[in-house]
């Protein structure tokens, strides 16, 4: 009981849905579906929308590209923030998180977009996700910075307590010590950026073998998120009778 319309584009089929539509609207018109209803990868459309879906439904347009970007940063920021609590937390490295924040990304892009891709989005998706796995060294190396510079000035204080103790008995006073110039927080921040971007090839140098694995599952997590951005043509299912359950 299928039918295809005259346009050769869409991909039409049968397939099997136990009973009515869960709402009595089209799920990209929003307008109410009378008698006969489709679905287009799975939503419930009118057979207008149906008609329209390799065209219309699935148009690339800069406000599509927008949402997908903003919810792929926001995914990518996500990814970083699971990766770096990970190591930070457990002291463990493990590469295969890169995987998922491939998945999340790409996952992220298609539900901005609304399952619109294409090479912009490919491109975007895997360096979002190149970048979410890289900078997930900067949280880290902050983490253990503090910690260092805690027990560093934790002897300092020793040490100038001592050197205090010296002079109060010699009666000698020493000379002020000259600090260092400090960073800015701007130029900190930028030279962490640039490290952490390049962290996972400075892996390498330190550990080939760790590195150069952790490297091809980084471009499997890539490779899964332009997989997934690179979009699929519009299914379309039916007609089914909206007062009819579909047979099992």
């Amino acid at each position: 009981m299928s039918n295809a319309f005259s346009s050769p584009t869409p991909q039409f089929g049968t397939a099997e849905y136990a009973g009515p539509p869960e709402n009595d609207h089209c799920q990209y018109c929003q307008q109410p579906i009378a008698g006969n209803y489709y679905r287009v990868n799975g939503a419930i459309t009118c057979a207008a929308c149906a008609e329209s879906s390799p065209t219309e439904l699935a148009r690339d347009s800069h406000a599509a590209y927008t949402r997908a970007l903003l919810y792929g940063i926001g995914a990518a920021v996500a990814g970083m923030v699971l990766y770096s609590t990970f190591e930070i937390v457990t002291g463990i490295i493990i590469g295969y998180v890169s995987i998922a924040v491939g998945w999340m990304v790409g996952k992220s892009m298609m539900k901005g977009s609304s399952g619109v891709g294409g090479r912009r989005y490919q491109v975007a998706a895997a360096l979002l996700t190149y970048a979410a796995v890289s900078l997930a060294a900067v949280p880290v190396i902050i983490h253990y910075a503090r910690g260092h510079q805690r027990h560093t000035q934790t002897e300092q204080q020793n040490l100038d307590d001592e050197q205090r103790q010296l002079e109060s008995e010699s009666g000698q006073s020493r000379s002020p010590r000259q600090q260092a110039p400090k960073m800015s927080a701007g130029a900190a921040l930028g030279k962490l950026a640039l490290f952490g971007l390049a962290s996972p090839f400075l892996e390498v140098l330190g550990n080939p073998f760790g590195g150069l694995i952790g490297l091809v599952i980084l471009f499997v997590g890539i490779r899964i998120a332009v997989r997934i951005t690179a979009g699929r043509p519009a299914e379309v299912f039916g007609p089914f009778d909206s007062g009819v359950q579909a047979p099992n």
